[in-house]
């Protein structure tokens, strides 16, 4: 997206989300989000008090893990560089000492405030961000035990949660590896054997380890995963969606959209194809891929340049406007604009960039309002608000400014 007369609009964007990267989004996390002694604090409120009394999950954590280890990878002055691995030293030390499950393997789905295992399942889900932090975490250092447990977890999940006769992976486990009737990974989700989410999110996390690795094992099971997700999972009636909940045989099983979940899924889904470098599956992506993306601009988006959260083909049922769809929205659209180089992609990624800073960007707290109304109004009596909490993490919107700054090349 860059020649010798780069665009000045994408150039803003660049130097707008390198702002906020640098002084809103790192430091906030920095600041709030491990105490003294290096334990995760419970969550954040939107005033900045710390609520200890509540769990530390291990997604969080790994999250917190993958975006100091890309921030630290991607850092150019040396002194920041180091400020970012440290915070990354302390996420990565909660992962193995209390998040990993030292007897069975794998991470824990939660932890008590008393710092002992509170939610022991093993929710497939959670593993994959713990290869997503790991594998991200030795591409930025190099440090060999961050891949044999990136291994670990692999092995595990291709022995325990793929399903080799009707492809994909299964949600959820007991600690050791069992059965398990309750396989909901939250409350607004049913209870399935197999989702668009968890396997969204094992095809992100396999893709880094096939870019750190090379690896011929991940790439044979990212390449099954892909083939899944576009031949099961990407719907195209009525128009290009992400079917969301499914039996053990693919068959869906509610008629739910996801409008952040379409647009995350139409980037990852071409960095998946980019990585197993197969050209027919590459062809087969690049139409899943366009089609998202154009469904949700279609779709998905108020004329004020955001996107919603979820509806059905008739409907519009979540009106509230959430952080991490918007993120997804400037990189879906972006990527989009680099494979075609039309201009209403790179509108699209413009816009959902000015909505965050005018509407989900805290001027006066930093970082993010995690739920706004339709007018754009933060909701702060909303169950979800919070700087940081079960789902609220740095990842989606330090991951867009880090892929902002990667797509855009400043001019020579």
């Amino acid at each position: 997206m860059s020649d010798s007369t780069p665009d000045p609009l994408l150039a803003r964007l660049r130097t707008a989300a390198d702002a906020e990267l640098h002084g809103d989004i790192l430091p906030f996390w920095e600041k709030h989000v491990f105490d003294q002694k290096g334990w995760m604090v419970g969550a954040v409120t939107d005033d900045l008090q710390i609520l200890d009394d509540v769990p530390r999950h291990s997604v969080i954590d790994s999250r917190i893990l993958w975006t100091f280890a890309a921030a630290a990878r991607a850092e150019t002055d040396p002194v920041l560089k180091e400020r970012w691995l440290a915070v990354g030293e302390k996420a990565l030390r909660m992962l193995v000492k209390r998040c990993w499950d030292a007897e069975n393997g794998g991470v824990f789905w939660s932890l008590a405030p008393g710092k002992k295992p509170l939610e022991d399942r093993k929710q497939v889900y959670a593993q994959a961000f713990a290869v997503y932090g790991l594998a991200e975490w030795h591409k930025a250092t190099g440090e060999k035990a961050a891949i044999v447990l990136a291994w670990r977890l692999f092995d595990l999940m291709e022995t325990h949660a793929r399903d080799r006769e009707r492809g994909g992976y299964l949600e959820a486990f007991s600690r050791e590896w069992g059965a398990l009737e309750d396989m909901t990974l939250s409350e607004h989700d049913l209870n399935v054997p197999k989702s668009m989410n968890t396997n969204l999110h094992v095809l992100e996390a396999y893709t880094c380890l096939v870019q750190v690795t090379g690896n011929g094992r991940a790439r044979e099971a990212l390449a099954d995963l892909l083939a899944v997700c576009l031949d099961h999972i990407v719907g195209q009636e009525p128009w290009a969606h992400c079917r969301l909940f499914f039996d053990l045989e693919w068959n869906p099983q509610d008629q739910g959209i996801s409008w952040g979940h379409d647009i995350e899924a139409s980037w990852l889904l071409w960095e998946a194809a980019e990585a197993v470098g197969d050209p027919v599956l590459s062809a087969w992506t690049r139409k899943a891929t366009l089609g998202l993306a154009d469904a949700v601009l279609d779709h998905g988006v108020d004329p004020d340049g955001s996107v919603l959260y979820s509806g059905t083909p008739d409907e519009v049922v979540e009106p509230e406007k959430h952080w991490w769809p918007q993120a997804e929205g400037v990189v879906g659209w972006l990527n989009a604009y680099a494979m075609t180089g039309e201009t209403r992609y790179r509108d699209a990624a413009l816009a959902a960039w000015a909505y965050i800073e005018d509407h989900v960007v805290d001027h006066d707290h930093g970082e993010w309002f995690s739920v706004l109304s339709r007018e754009g109004e933060p909701l702060p009596n909303h169950p979800a608000s919070r700087k940081m909490g079960p789902w609220k993490c740095p990842y989606h919107n330090a991951r867009a400014c880090l892929e902002v700054m990667r797509r855009i090349v400043e001019a020579p």
